[in-house]
């Protein structure tokens, strides 16, 4: 084997080495918006089912999974249960979830929203286009006949976007930049929960997490983002991004407006 051919050899080893490590050490995932791959949320119904599309996890299987579901202006379900626990969240419309008989209630963007096992309601849509971000912590998501309905002792609740509460940073340890918002709509602050921040125009910063699970999705405005490992993109509302262990998520508004963005982790998160 000549000098050139050996040089070659351990060059072209060492490359596919170095990029199967990089590729090994990857601890984040970035999905933008336009790059999303539609299906239906009760394929059996095709077209006459809501859009569905899955950002993580698997709903059709025992597993926790957040997920896309948009909704044509008009759409109105029958009342049914569900077999497991929902979050919603309006990224896009207006949005209405109650008891088959509650007068309706439309929840624009940013709105959220939880829906027990067991409990009878229905699903409605009035905006032109209609999307929100829907999570579970189990699954497989399945529809049931009202008549299945059972308590599971939870209650449902309807937070439209003009009653959520938002601290400012002079009122969060974690928050050190001002003009940056937050508020907290499930779970725990040190383990399992959500909240939302708000990210005020011009805003450059960095998300930092050293959590084990780290789960972000925009539901309003647009980012630049990038991190070590993505280059610089930009994410419209439904865009999602997540991370494993100490990670550095860098974030820039560089939009007129405020961006929200729903953020799913099992630790504290600090906005720098």
């Amino acid at each position: 084997m000549t000098n050139l051919f050996k040089k070659t050899a351990f060059t072209l080893a060492a490359t596919l080495l170095s990029t199967s490590l990089y590729a090994a050490d990857n601890v984040s995932k970035v999905v933008a918006a336009d790059d999303i791959e539609w299906g239906y949320l009760n394929p059996l119904r095709g077209v006459l089912s809501p859009g569905a599309a899955d950002l993580w996890g698997d709903r059709t299987t025992d597993t926790a999974t957040g997920m896309l579901v948009r909704f044509n202006k008009g759409f109105e379900s029958p009342p049914h249960i569900h077999n497991i626990t929902y979050r919603g969240i309006v990224i896009d419309g207006l949005m209405h979830n109650d008891d088959p008989t509650a007068e309706k209630m439309w929840m624009p963007t940013g709105s959220f929203w939880t829906q027990p096992a067991g409990e009878d309601h229905t699903t409605a849509a009035n905006g032109e286009s209609n999307l929100i971000y829907l999570e579970i912590d189990a699954g497989p998501y399945l529809v049931r006949p009202s008549e299945e309905h059972f308590d599971n002792g939870e209650r449902p609740l309807n937070l439209h976007r003009d009653n959520i509460v938002w601290l400012n940073s002079s009122d969060l340890a974690d928050i050190n930049v001002e003009g940056v918002q937050a508020t907290y709509v499930w779970g725990s602050t040190s383990a399992m929960g959500g909240s939302m921040v708000k990210l005020p125009a011009g805003f450059k910063g960095e998300l930092k997490t050293e959590a084990s699970e780290f789960r972000a999705v925009v539901i309003s405005g647009e980012v630049s983002y990038q991190s070590a490992e993505q280059k610089s993109i930009a994410l419209s509302p439904g865009s999602y991004v997540e991370s494993k262990g100490a990670f550095t998520h860098l974030v820039e508004n560089k939009g007129e407006n405020e961006v929200t963005i729903y953020i799913r982790t099992n630790a504290k998160y600090q906005v720098n």
